[in-house]
């Protein structure tokens, strides 16, 4: 963003890659499916045998209370669990004709583990339930490791967990010329920091083959070709196999140090939820996660595992003191004491909906909608606000408030984005800001805090998530992990004061007032501002100052003439911005190391986003919006944070709390793209991978330090020195002549990205699909690429102004971005050509009525209704008039189109045996749901496709039928913006739609 300055799965392929994509675990993913032994049939009764870990807990006794699907609970405390192993209890239970149950585990004394309120969602068979994982293996079985007579032979199997994350690992194997184990196969157990280990029996046997899973479908089979082991010790990492190795454990002393205790525990509640925070532990050998403990109200104490120092406990009672501990765990089991406890009371539960759930589909058949919330459609006029540059950017001459469209005006206008055929709506950020010229949302203050000028009664945040929701649309929400306001972040750090606040700044800066807080939106009495500062100004030197020279006047004057002190104004190197919390520099070279760093402008508090505090106070935060059931996020200047933070933080932490809310379906579609911020025509940003878009598709391919810091420095070297040359490359965008074959995408980070460099050369159509085609194979998946031609920033080229190339070219623009692989992203009012040629973005230099982010609801108003995508019931007023536009009949029918036609949306492409200068062919094929699309496409030429199978196609465009016998069709040029579509008529659900909508002026 440029800113203005001021749940069980079984071996077969599909699950297995299923969570691959999902959870982003995986050193390797079976590439087709493999035959083993069929488990024994279903009796009419099932049973589950549930294993409960105790060396974290110290708890005496382990009762499990637990209901079949269906069925009603045991009676409170439960069942009693006995001994299994070291480490270990259980318990058998009929389930009668149930699939599964529900289950709490608890010390018979009233300390409960319920998985954070939500219960444990647990199968049949062998269940594992681990510091809050559920796995499926038996931890304890007998694998017969005793020779015996006859010279038997055994094989002693060392995994590393470092690359894969698993915390449970099982090893299914069978010796040669034997049959394999039961999925999942046996439990490995901890041998060492990092190492897993199992001792196994071969028989007569010298070697197995084996492969890896985490008990929930994710497995490690060497790429599809299984592991070969061989007797004695073998040791497996990174799908290297070292055979007759020595132990990896045997000259690390055993872990018997426990972490530090959690300190700086602290309870925050907010209405019926309490946010806990601390400051990390430290361990000789690491900390791994936390256990909070909660004591408090009517439901018995309860123990939950924690990933992170931050903690979100909702659904609590009202008006209800509790407290809670913490205790940090280390990989061997170690914990530490209790924290010093900490209180928090709960209000009232607030009046607000219930919290909605993500759609969870695949975002590749989602057509973007992008708005500029502020500036869309005003619903409330109350919740206005100018700011302080209201007059002199002359918005107040155009009676034009920077905060002006709300989250009230989009819920009435969603039928009109539904209307053109959009699934899905990219907002701004929505947190709450914090500077002079803040409508965009770039400033985030309070992170945890939707911005009050963006909601209304009846229309929060939660309700525009549920109203999008029920009308089958999706919410993806702009989300900034890079800086903060100047202002701070509020919860993690606010400076105390800026600078002088003296009788010839008195007109700026406000009067201090205790008793007001900052909200965007409340006017403060003593200023009469909503706008107010004075919480963070000052006229004499505040207490705990540390910016150097405070208050000294310096030889610089403001433009109205003023005096200028040290410390007047927010700076990077003065030392009012503590290291822990943020960068002490100033970027100096944009492709260099420093632009992950340094700060990109005074308006922009740079994040120390490898220093923990940070990273946790934004996983805290974002988890919020999450659970809100948001369908995905936008990340803005992605490329400004290393991409070891990213793969070993933020998008693992995405994907642990989707997953915990909604499941590994929801989290497999839950869509994150990034902002990589490369403004070149070249497939590498200037040579350098650190700053190409492609690169942060990518899972790191080494170890590096494990302080994120010198990791960042670690990965930037030698990623540099691997040069362009020796970067991962995927077919996962292209067919195989004219085959669809299941992507891998085990080396997938999890941010997929915008498409920049077509982007950029989407001055011409052409231009962009040529350099869209030369960067795919650099992506991991490039059929995931976000799609436009401008946005809020830029035009192509890097143009500052909003795409002027004219109907006909925004027309066959489109017609590419609709039919290409990718995703077709559409910034708001460019299916009228609104604003065309204006400058985007001049900051309070100019009214925003004479920019590219000019209000569009004067072209909204007026009344519209969507019976379905691309299907307009009804419109009156100025809607109407905007809905009879020739772009927007273009963009209906392109919609349904590619609505039709899963190979548009889904499928791989390729040019093979294809002339044309626009012209491709694209299959998408799923043997899950029987789907087989395949579909021939030319824009604005004519093309010639061999090759092809033979058969009926059908255009979706005029309903022209042709019948291919050799191989070979040939297509006359449909004209500038027009296109040809012809499906290939594969019968029952495969069928070719033939002609799709009605003909227009450029689909015709």
């Amino acid at each position: 963003m440029r800113r203005t300055p001021t749940r069980l799965l079984g071996r077969p392929l599909g699950a297995a890659l299923a969570a691959t994509v999902m959870l982003g675990l995986l050193t390797a993913v079976p590439e087709s499916p493999r035959t083993v032994e069929a488990a024994p049939a279903a009796a009419s009764e099932s049973t589950a045998t549930v294993f409960y870990y105790t060396k974290t807990k110290n708890w005496t006794a382990h009762r499990l209370h637990y209901a079949p699907d269906g069925g009603s609970w045991t009676t409170v405390p439960g069942v009693v669990m006995e001994a299994a192993c070291t480490d270990w209890v259980k318990q058998t239970v009929s389930l009668g004709s149930a699939a599964g149950m529900a289950a709490t585990f608890n010390n018979g004394s009233g300390v409960w583990d319920n998985n954070a309120g939500r219960n444990y969602a647990l199968g049949t068979g062998n269940i594992t339930v681990k510091d809050g994982v559920v796995a499926h293996s038996d931890p304890c079985a007998d694998t017969g490791t005793d020779p015996g007579p006859g010279g038997a032979h055994t094989a002693s199997v060392y995994y590393s967990t470092a690359t894969v994350g698993w915390t449970t690992v099982n090893l299914h194997y069978r010796p040669t010329g034997g049959a394999w184990t039961a999925v999942p196969g046996v439990g490995m157990e901890a041998a060492c920091t990092g190492w897993v280990k199992k001792s196994v029996d071969l028989g007569s046997a010298t070697t197995l083959q084996a492969a890896f899973n985490n008990g929930n479908g994710v497995w490690d089979n060497n790429n599809g070709s299984d592991y070969t082991l061989s007797e004695g010790l073998s040791t497996v990492k990174d799908r290297k196999v070292t055979s007759a190795a020595k132990d990896p454990c045997a000259a690390e002393t055993p872990d018997t140090e426990a972490p530090t205790a959690p300190a700086k525990v602290t309870a925050d509640a907010d209405g019926i939820a309490v946010v806990l925070t601390w400051d990390p532990s430290t361990d000789d050998r690491g900390v791994t996660k936390y256990q909070v403990t909660r004591t408090g109200g009517t439901r018995g104490t309860m123990v939950t595992d924690v990933g992170s120092t931050v903690f979100s406990d909702t659904g609590l009672e009202e008006r209800t003191a509790y407290t809670y501990t913490v205790r940090a765990l280390d990989a061997a089991g170690n914990v530490s004491a209790a924290s010093a406890a900490a209180t928090a009371t709960t209000g009232e539960k607030p009046a607000a909906p219930a919290s909605g759930k993500p759609l969870g589909t695949d975002p590749r058949k989602d057509p973007i909608y992008f708005v500029l919330t502020a500036r869309f459609e005003d619903g409330d006029t109350s919740n206005n606000r100018g700011g302080s540059q209201h007059t002199k950017s002359g918005n107040a001459a155009n009676n034009d408030p920077m905060f002006r469209g709300d989250f009230k005006g989009l819920v009435n206008k969603l039928d009109y984005i539904k209307g053109l055929g959009m699934s899905a709506v990219w907002i701004t950020p929505v947190v709450l800001n914090r500077s002079d010229y803040d409508y965009h949302g770039y400033h985030g203050y309070d992170f945890y805090e939707v911005d009050s000028r963006l909601e209304s009664a009846g229309a929060s945040y939660q309700d525009l998530i549920n109203a999008a929701h029920a009308k089958g649309m999706k919410i993806y929400q702009d989300v900034v992990y890079n800086h903060s306001s100047r202002w701070g972040a509020k919860g993690l750090f606010t400076p105390k004061a800026y600078g002088v606040r003296d009788t010839q700044w008195s007109w700026y800066y406000d009067e201090k007032n205790d008793g007001f807080e900052y909200d965007g939106l409340t006017v403060e009495t003593k200023s009469g501002k909503s706008y107010y500062n004075g919480d963070l100004w000052s006229t004499a030197e505040p207490s705990g100052n540390t910016c150097v020279n405070w208050g000294t006047p310096t030889q610089y004057t403001s433009p109205e003439g003023y005096r200028i002190y040290n410390c007047q104004w927010p700076s990077p190197t003065s030392g009012m911005f503590p290291k822990a919390y943020y960068h002490n520099c100033w970027i100096g070279n944009w492709e260099g190391e420093d632009s992950r760093s340094c700060w990109l402008h005074d308006d922009l508090a740079d994040f120390n986003t490898e220093s923990t505090p940070v990273q946790n106070y934004l996983i805290g935060a974002y988890n919020k919006y999450i659970d809100m059931g948001v369908d995905g996020f936008r990340v803005d200047t992605a490329v400004h944070i290393p991409r070891t933070t990213w793969n070993r933080r933020f998008l693992p932490a995405i994907q642990e709390r989707v997953t915990q809310r909604f499941g590994a379906g929801a989290a497999k579609n839950f869509f994150v793209f990034g902002e990589v911020a490369a403004f070149v025509n070249d497939k590498w940003n200037r040579g350098s991978v650190n700053h190409s878009a492609q690169f942060y598709t990518w899972k790191e391919r080494k170890e590096y330090s494990a302080d994120d810091g010198k990791a960042a420095l670690e990965m930037y070297d030698y990623e540099q020195q691997q040069g362009t040359g020796s970067q991962p490359t995927s077919t996962n965008a292209f067919l195989n002549g004219n085959t669809y074959h299941a992507p891998d995408h085990s080396k997938f980070s999890g941010m997929n990205v915008i498409d920049m460099r077509m982007h950029m050369n989407f001055g011409d159509a052409g231009n962009a699909y040529s350099n869209g085609k030369d960067s795919d194979d650099s992506y991991n998946d490039a059929t995931y690429n976000v799609v436009y031609v401008d946005s809020h920033d830029y035009g192509p080229n890097k143009s500052s102004e909003r795409y002027a190339g004219g109907t006909d070219a925004w027309a066959e623009n489109m017609s590419l971005m609709w039919t290409f692989r990718g995703i077709p992203t559409l910034y708001y009012g460019s299916e009228i050509e609104f604003r065309a040629g204006k400058k985007i973005d001049c900051g309070p230099g100019c009214p925003l009525e004479t920019t590219g982010r000019a209000y569009f609801g004067g072209h909204l108003a007026g009344d519209v209704k969507a019976s379905d995508f691309s299907k307009v019931s009804s419109a009156t007023g100025a809607v109407a008039d905007t809905l009879a536009k020739p772009l927007v009949k273009h963009v209906q029918r392109l919609n349904e189109i590619r609505r039709a036609v899963p190979a548009l949306q889904m499928g791989q492409y390729s040019t093979e045996g294809i002339s044309g200068s626009m012209a491709y062919k694209r299959r998408y094929t799923d043997a899950a749901s029987g789907t087989d699309s395949f579909a021939l496409v030319t824009v604005s030429g004519g093309a010639t496709y061999t090759g092809i199978p033979n058969g009926t196609y059908k255009d979706a465009v005029t309903g022209d039928t042709r019948v291919v016998t050799g191989g070979t069709l040939a297509v006359p040029a449909p004209g500038k913006g027009n296109l040809r579509v012809y499906v290939l008529d594969l019968g029952g659900r495969n069928a070719a739609p033939g002609k799709i909508g009605t003909a227009g002026a450029y689909l015709k």
